[in-house]
């Protein structure tokens, strides 16, 4: 299907959508009841928006990437303008984007991104742009074309650093500079975050690095760079982590998945994540079921047939023909009608320590065990993946709570008999996510309860 003119005469889905802002060791003592308000009506409103794209008809493509373009442009999320720094100092953003069916690359993912505006896009534009490349070579040539000769990055599904970015300024997409995703919270999380790290004789050069980053945002001399880019973090306050992603199902019967972020705090310049990575942070597949192997067998006995027991009928059938009946024929041979093909699709995006997604291949490995095992639903692999107690959590070992591996959770949609089901499990204190729930309500929550506002006397919604 051609996700930018889908077939109208196909639109009967109901469209779903799911939204998440990162997970991680959230609770109600850090994520206080002002800040909580800031990420319901964030994530709400960037629900609400998305939702009206899908209900005009737009594909999931079109939606998903909406909607992550939206956390990017919001500094409350880690991810564009909110994005966390890594240890030199540095700002570099990861994102990817991946479709059920449709298009010939199917998953893109963008890394080490330091000036385009909304990386999503770029991972967009590489999905899309896929159907003009010849192929995967490297023999691409046009002069003076950012792509090699090739319109879809010459084939390729993972791209990084000036290349990318040049991709995505041939292609028309806003270029910013460094300074756009500077923000004094996220600079106050870094500093703080190494000079902790001093005490264990892991320094870092502070003034050195403030000089760098006053000249980029045209701080006068000697103004501390702390001072600029909005509100300040006192240390204790929560802080987005991991990836900010959705998954979003079409009127098509299309699943998206679109992911952004900007890593782990404090990160190795150069690092890559899970996010840009297919199978680890993200993943969209469909396939057919095959028709079950155990039929029905209609009685196609006379009334007088049906009264006999097999045995008698055997023996009178000697002298009374009409009992015995006809011959028996094997039903695999006579009246069996030809079943359709059933289609399921599922699409995922991970958020959390993405160095653990990558040692899992997290979201394929779901993805799995939804496919090859048996009768397993698509909320179950969640669950055995990201759940309390999952492989996640497994594989930090004796680290578990105490370095922040193995913290993560799944979002997720199944498509299976035409409909679409929304999925999710967390394994660590919390996840922002919205969504509209089967009755058409719209969710908001960070935690597995409600949240809840604590007052001297009560507990209030």
């Amino acid at each position: 299907m051609d996700h930018l003119h889908p077939n109208p005469t196909l639109s009967r889905t109901q469209p779903r959508l799911i939204i998440h802002g990162g997970a991680g060791a959230i609770t109600r003592t850090n994520l206080p009841p002002a800040s909580y308000r800031a990420y319901k009506s964030a994530l709400l409103t960037i629900n609400r928006a998305t939702m009206t794209v899908l209900h005009d008809g737009s594909t999931a493509l079109d939606a998903a990437t909406h909607a992550v373009r939206l956390l990017e442009d919001n500094a409350l999320f880690n991810c564009g303008k909110g994005a966390v720094f890594a240890r030199d100092g540095t700002i570099e953003l990861e994102a990817s984007v991946m479709v059920s069916r449709g298009e010939r690359k199917r998953g893109c993912g963008v890394m080490v991104v330091k000036r385009v505006k909304n990386p999503v896009l770029v991972a967009r534009e590489m999905l899309v742009r896929g159907d003009e490349d010849g192929g995967g070579g490297g023999n691409g040539g046009g002069d003076g074309d950012p792509a090699g000769g090739s319109g879809g990055a010459q084939g390729h599904c993972q791209l990084s650093g000036e290349g990318v970015e040049e991709l995505a300024r041939g292609w028309g997409l806003e270029m910013v500079e460094e300074r756009y995703f500077w923000t004094r919270r996220r600079w106050d999380e870094h500093r703080r975050g190494l000079k902790s790290e001093a005490m264990g004789e892991v320094s870092f050069d502070e003034v050195a690095e403030e000089e760098g980053w006053r000249q980029k945002l045209g701080a006068g001399g000697g103004e501390d760079v702390g001072g600029l880019g909005g509100p300040g973090w006192d240390g204790h306050e929560y802080l987005p982590q991991g990836t900010a992603g959705c998954v979003a199902l079409d009127r098509y019967g299309t699943l998206c998945v679109a992911t952004s972020t900007g890593g782990l705090t404090n990160k190795l310049a150069g690092r890559i994540g899970d996010t840009p990575t297919l199978g680890a942070g993200f993943w969209a597949e469909e396939w057919e079921i095959e028709p079950s192997k155990l039929y029905r067998q209609p009685d196609v006995r006379s009334p007088l047939q049906r009264l006999v027991p097999d045995t008698l009928r055997e023996l009178l059938g000697e002298c009374l023909p009409s009992i015995r009946g006809y011959s028996h024929v094997p039903y695999s041979e006579v009246n069996k009608k030809p079943l359709q093909q059933a289609r399921r699709a599922v699409a995922m995006s991970g958020t959390g320590n993405g160095d653990s997604f990558l040692r899992l291949s997290g979201v394929r490995t779901a993805a799995a065990i939804a496919r090859f095992a048996p009768h397993r639903s698509l909320a179950s692999a969640v669950q055995q993946i990201a759940g309390v107690g999952g492989e996640l959590q497994r594989s930090a070992g004796d680290r578990w709570h105490r370095t922040g591996e193995g913290e993560g959770g799944i979002i997720g949609i199944e498509f299976v008999d035409g409909k679409g089901k929304i999925v999710f499990d967390f394994n660590c204190g919390g996840m922002f996510r919205t969504w509209v729930d089967d009755r058409g309500e719209e969710m908001m929550m960070v935690f597995r309860e409600e949240y809840e506002i604590y007052a001297p006397d009560r507990w209030t919604l």
